[in-house]
């Protein structure tokens, strides 16, 4: 792990120390979210990974617990970031008994794969890749706020996997209703584009310009792009195009793709390089370590920005109720 993180943050004596700091991460118990919750636990943070499968959790745990020692500061508990009812549950009741936040990381998600739809009766990569995730931010972001007000605290950090796949969002998307979403008729790599710009304008257009902005927080919200990388969910290649296709997609991405730590890099830096606050990289997206990106244009629309902020509220009040979401000006 060493060597892989010395382009980040440097050899052991350098790593950034993370004692005292407390980290969430979704997807944490599988592939990048798990090489990002190794290295949080290497360095010293209290580490919650939060995953759908027991067996996932337990078996991530024993691992890291082997590796760092039983005293590692390692949890796990289960949510579906696929069902917007049980996010409202967990991550309240995380809110609630925590006393601080300091790193979310928001690495769960759906690669390329067919259409189908949660038990919300939402397209599921919107669901999971986003909108869930989204929600899971509005929920904490109370106790993210309360950590930047601690006495010799860095900035928390809100850090989303999006990707360079973005530039494949379908042309005419509007964000403008739930039907618009709920449309089979989309290709399953333009499905996948989407929800990676709604990470980016999400963001950027929404939590930056319209929460951390206007209430001076410092906090910061940032998406990453972590490269082709060679974890389990290429194999969902094979899913998006059945036959001879997906067996290519699937050889040829893991062909050129980067091991799990090498696509753990750049949330990493996201995450902790002192960099992000020297530079003020609020809201930016990074195709790669230290390197911001150049977006689509569909990617710099502020308008597209405004109506998916707009439509990610209204899909959940009309989902969980009108007292789902948190006030984001809340202490």
């Amino acid at each position: 792990m060493q060597s892989v993180l010395k382009p980040v943050i440097g050899p052991k004596k350098e790593i950034h120390d993370l004692s005292g700091r407390v980290a969430l991460i979704t997807g944490g118990a599988l592939g990048i979210g798990y090489e990002i919750a190794r290295a949080f636990v290497l360095n010293g943070a209290r580490v919650i990974m939060v995953n759908r499968k027991e067996d996932q959790g337990q078996d991530a745990i024993d691992k890291i617990k082997k590796e760092a020692g039983e005293d590692a500061k390692i949890e796990w508990f289960p949510c579906d970031m696929g069902n917007l009812k049980q996010i409202k549950e967990v991550f309240t009741s995380f809110r609630e008994r925590e006393e601080r936040l300091d790193l979310l990381i928001l690495s769960a998600g759906i690669n390329v794969n067919q259409y189908g739809e949660t038990v919300d009766h939402i397209d599921r990569h919107f669901e999971v890749n986003w909108l869930g995730q989204f929600y899971v931010v509005n929920l904490l972001y109370p106790l993210l706020r309360k950590t930047s007000k601690l006495p010799d605290t860095p900035a928390p950090r809100i850090v989303f996997e999006s990707s360079e796949q973005h530039r494949n969002a379908p042309s005419k998307v509007h964000f403008g209703s739930l039907e618009e979403i709920n449309n089979p008729e989309i290709g399953s790599t333009e499905v996948y584009g989407r929800t990676k710009l709604a990470i980016i304008l999400g963001v950027k257009y929404g939590l930056l310009d319209r929460v951390i902005k206007p209430n001076k927080d410092n906090i910061y919200a940032l998406s990453v792009h972590p490269g082709a990388v060679n974890t389990a969910m290429q194999q969902q290649w094979k899913d998006a195009y059945p036959g001879l296709l997906g067996k290519v997609l699937t050889t040829a991405m893991l062909a050129v793709g980067r091991d799990v730590e090498q696509g753990s890099l750049s949330a990493l830096y996201a995450a902790t390089s002192p960099e992000i606050e020297e530079k003020g990289w609020n809201g930016y997206y990074f195709s790669d370590v230290a390197q911001p990106g150049k977006e689509s244009s569909q990617a710099s629309d502020p308008t597209l920005g405004a109506s998916l902020w707009d439509l990610s509220h209204r899909i959940i009040k009309d989902k969980i109720g009108e007292d789902a979401l948190v006030d984001w000006n809340a202490a």
